[in-house]
């Protein structure tokens, strides 16, 4: 049923994955050899991608979200042609994949690492590997074409008709993230989104019913998603036919269920779970090439008519819908100048020129406002004047401060797609990783919740950093400040756990103003996460006329209160600056000098010249002391050797604020003492 060319071209994409894995002597061969007839329907049959620039904005979407089988994508990219571009998205005249490269699975620097890697690969979506977080990527994804279709699309001119094709696995399904989106996509009816599952029975450990029994037609059924089977992985018409179903939808998700054969066509491996994480071997592949009717001693054969035939099929297609695109591009500049210049900036990753004008400034006030308020104020400024910005909350918008609130902003539901208020219910892993899949789409997305629930999103705030997408995290209720909801709710190790990601920011301003300058920051990041810890209870609006200016949380830390030849200095973040302030007035009236240092954000401190970073913090300065309601982890290195820190060593406990404080010595007079015990040390 399969025409002799697709066949050669399927059994290139298997011979391929086999001899990079055996090359690399590591890697999963078993699944792209089940899979090279999927991966080939949907890419020949399907796919809508202009190979010369994979980076289109109005291009399908390709996610794998079984990242182990990355040599399937590797050997489709390689064969369509897709090409490279570089930081900057202009085009090397390369191939994405050359062949060289494939030979260098695995290896050094190699454009085929062994899960695929956005921003490295040219043509791969997003980073995949952690099971289940490519499908809740491709839900954000989804959302992000309705989003702009609703905005952007005009009658005769629609810019945004793309979609979103997936492959999983049973170890996707059995993640709960994935369920977690898949509920959220089947809640919004996104009839754009189609998964492919791989239901082949094995796992690494052996056959899936050691853990899974589940009816998984029923289980995406009841979460409001079309599904349709597939009996053979093999069958290209059938599979086909259930993407040209798939296509017709309009109003759920799809599932497609594929059943595959892992290491299709091993003689002993076929079914096992030992085709799944090992190579085949020498032996087992000249046999298997053998079935396949394949020269046995050839390796990373591309045998002559392949190329063409993806050319003539994906690439014409591509090539035919890219130029229709740019066509009514063309006219949709003209015809509606001021949303083109919007679609454009989104593409660049840019924001409107003076978009932080509207950030508003906070006058000095003793009784002040929570930092979640002043954010929600801030974020309500900001979002009008950026219409690409959006996001919601883990059910907790009230308490977050999140919502959108000015006139048109809407909620992003079933039949309101240009709503920009999201509702991720409660699923905080899944909220996390759909604002990657909206980020990815160029989208400005934030999501939020408790500082206390980051421990359920972080594997998704980590691959926000190693993808360097500019995601914001609002996290509220940061501290043992939450008062009587007790050591459930009160936060501890988590900013030492986000500080601990490469490449993620951490801000817990001390202030409204501080807060406000924390959205700046975030908003001018283009390249990686930023994460906010906000209170719940109120503090201070600090007197600017008089301290330091706000704006130098842009660096990280800076002097907020000096003295002449300064003792002791004094370092707090968030609601414990305050602390320091008013320790530093008791010291100065006993005649000590103490410099009280803002450091809303390590990261951002790091990032400074040593010149500065020795001004704010000289080293001849020993006796400090840091104040934050957290774990001590990491500190050291502001601190060194003789200082101090004033925080947590332990859980909280439920009690109102003011006796909580008491409790763990964060009042002014205490966080005084041990000032005078550092001076006292570093005299001796």
């Amino acid at each position: 049923m399969t025409h002799d060319i697709d066949r050669l071209a399927i059994d290139t994409i298997r011979t391929l994955s086999m001899d990079a894995v055996q090359k690399a002597n590591s890697g999963h061969p078993g699944t792209p050899m089940a899979l090279a007839p999927v991966a080939y329907a949907i890419w020949q049959h399907a796919l809508v991608t202009d190979v010369e620039d994979p980076q289109w904005i109005g291009r399908d979407r390709f996610v794998l979200s079984c990242g182990h089988a990355s040599m399937l994508l590797y050997s489709v990219l390689h064969l369509a042609g897709v090409q490279e571009l570089d930081a900057h998205g202009k085009r090397t005249g390369k191939l994405a994949v050359p062949l060289g490269e494939i030979e260098r699975f695995r290896q050094l620097e190699s454009r085929c690492p062994g899960h695929p890697e956005f921003r490295w690969t040219s043509g791969v979506e997003t980073t995949t590997g952690p099971l289940g977080a490519g499908c809740a990527n491709s839900v954000g994804m989804a959302l992000a074409q309705r989003y702009l279709s609703a905005r952007y699309d005009r009658p005769g001119l629609a810019l945004f008709e793309h979609r979103v094709y997936v492959v999983c696995s049973d170890g996707d399904l059995m993640e709960g993230v994935a369920c977690e989106a898949a509920s959220l996509a089947g809640h919004l009816g996104l009839a754009n989104l189609c998964w492919v599952y791989d239901d082949n029975k094995i796992t690494i450990e052996g056959e899936t019913h050691l853990a899974f029994t589940e009816d998984v037609p029923a289980r995406f059924a009841a979460l409001g998603w079309n599904v349709l089977q597939v009996a053979d992985a093999n069958d290209v018409p059938a599979l086909e036919q259930a993407l040209d179903a798939c296509a017709r939808e309009t109003r759920r998700p799809t599932l497609i269920v594929v059943r595959s054969h892992i290491g299709f066509g091993s003689p002993k491996k076929q079914d096992s779970h030992a085709a799944h994480g090992e190579p085949l071997g020498a032996d087992e592949i000249r046999a298997t090439k053998r079935v396949y009717g394949w020269p046995e001693d050839a390796q990373f054969l591309v045998p002559p008519g392949v190329r063409e035939r993806f050319a003539a099929r994906v690439g014409a297609r591509g090539a035919a819908a890219r130029q229709a695109w740019n066509e009514r591009w063309a006219r949709y500049q003209q015809q509606h100048p001021d949303l083109a210049a919007e679609v454009a900036r989104i593409q660049r990753g840019e924001l409107p020129p003076g978009w932080d004008k509207a950030i508003p400034s906070f006058p000095a006030d003793a009784k002040g406002v929570a930092t979640r308020d002043a954010s929600g104020k801030v974020l309500n400024a900001l979002a009008p004047g950026i219409p690409w910005l959006l996001g919601g909350s883990a059910d907790l918008a009230p308490s977050t401060k999140t919502r959108l609130s000015f006139e048109g902003a809407g909620d992003l539901l079933a039949g309101s797609p240009g709503g920009r208020n999201l509702h991720f219910g409660v699923r905080e892993h899944a909220m996390a990783s759909i604002v990657n899949g909206l980020a990815l789409s160029g989208l400005r997305a934030y999501g939020a919740t408790f500082l206390i629930f980051s421990d359920y999103l972080k594997p998704a705030v980590r691959l926000a950093a190693l993808m360097e997408l500019p995601a914001i995290h609002v996290f509220t209720h940061d501290s043992i400040g939450v008062g009587e909801d007790g050591p459930t709710h009160q936060p501890v190790e988590q900013l030492a756990s986000l500080r601990s990601i490469p490449g993620c920011t951490v801000i817990r301003p001390c202030d409204a103003n501080e807060t406000a300058e924390a959205w700046r920051a975030a908003l001018s990041n283009r390249h990686g996460p930023t994460c906010f810890a906000l209170t719940r209870q109120a503090l201070p609006t600090l007197d600017r006329a008089k301290l330091g200016s706000a704006a130098g949380l842009h660096q990280g830390a800076y002097v907020l209160r000096d003295a002449p030849n300064p003792q002791v200095i004094l370092i707090g973040t968030g609601s414990e600056v305050q602390l320091c302030l008013a320790a530093a007035d008791k010291l100065a009236a006993e005649g000590l000098a103490a410099r009280v240092v803002s450091m809303p954000s390590w990261e951002l401190f790091e990032r400074q010249p040593q010149s500065y970073r020795d001004a704010v913090l000289p080293p001849d300065v020993r006796a400090r002391v840091a104040v934050e309601a957290a774990s001590p982890f990491g500190w050291h290195r502001w601190i060194g050797d003789h200082g101090a820190f004033v925080g947590m060593t332990g859980f909280g406990a439920s009690a109102p604020l003011a006796d909580l404080m008491r409790k763990f010595g964060f009042d002014a007079e205490a966080v005084a003492a041990v000032a005078r015990r550092q001076l006292s040390l570093a005299t001796t």
